[in-house]
């Protein structure tokens, strides 16, 4: 099946005043480029303006992915952080104007590091680097960073990514819980905000899709039954010497 002329389409309504999602020259060249088929199973419909779901993560819906990449304002040649890699598909499009090389992007799911890192590859993008990792920690031996993207809602921005940021660099995240907006934020602060979004929150270790429950270790278990033996009152504490009472 020929896509470049459903791919057009997409971008055409991404373009129009109906939506005027897609603002910037670069931004429409660079939809135009990425074949997002090979990122999302789903033929056609991979340029319909609709999210799916992939490994228990979300795929976002080309407006949104546009919406994205719009606010970060990236540059050929800038430093770019993703933190939130997915299928790889927004990852591309930063790829397509930064520059492969100068592109680095986390998941905390290792299934989801594969798929973008094969995905990336099949579409000319190998030169990106996908690490498995903890987003919140960034990926300090690359940084600093020009552009720091988040794929997932954080109530504050973390510590280490603000840190890893450039000198007048840009950072971009959605922030809130139930209500979240799309800001951007330079040197500290906020410097725009591009409305209301919903995006899952960023996951922790063991929070990830098909992650096993960590057990607790002994010196926990060591502990917990410490506290609850202090918690007890009367008859139930076994080292009360009745004989003396």
């Amino acid at each position: 099946m020929e896509f470049a002329a459903v791919r057009d389409g997409m971008v055409d309504s991404l373009e129009h005043d109906t939506k005027g999602v897609v603002e910037t020259e670069r931004v429409g060249q660079a939809m135009r480029s990425v074949p997002r088929h090979e990122f999302v199973d789903a033929d056609h419909r991979a340029y319909m303006d609709q999210a799916f779901t992939h490994r228990g993560s979300t795929v976002l819906a080309p407006s949104i992915a546009g919406r994205l990449v719009e606010a970060l304002a990236v540059n050929p040649g800038d430093s770019v952080l993703v933190v939130g890699a997915g299928v790889g598909y927004t990852v591309a499009l930063l790829a397509e104007i930064a520059g492969a090389k100068h592109v680095q992007a986390l998941d905390i799911s290792r299934d989801l590091v594969l798929d973008a890192r094969r995905n990336l590859r099949q579409t000319g993008f190998e030169a990106v680097l996908v690490d498995c990792r903890d987003g919140a920690d960034g990926l300090p031996e690359y940084a600093p960073f020009d552009r720091i993207l988040l794929e997932a809602a954080v109530s504050k921005v973390p510590t280490a990514l603000e840190q890893q940021l450039a000198e007048g660099g840009r950072l971009v995240a959605p922030q809130g819980q139930a209500s979240q907006r799309l800001v951007a934020r330079e040197d500290g602060s906020e410097v725009a905000d591009f409305g209301p979004v919903g995006f899952r929150p960023l996951l922790i270790d063991g929070e990830q899709p098909g992650a096993v429950t960590r057990n607790r270790t002994a010196r926990e278990d060591q502990e917990h039954a410490a506290r609850t033996a202090e918690r007890r009152r009367g008859w139930e504490q076994d080292w009360i010497e009745w004989d003396r009472i």
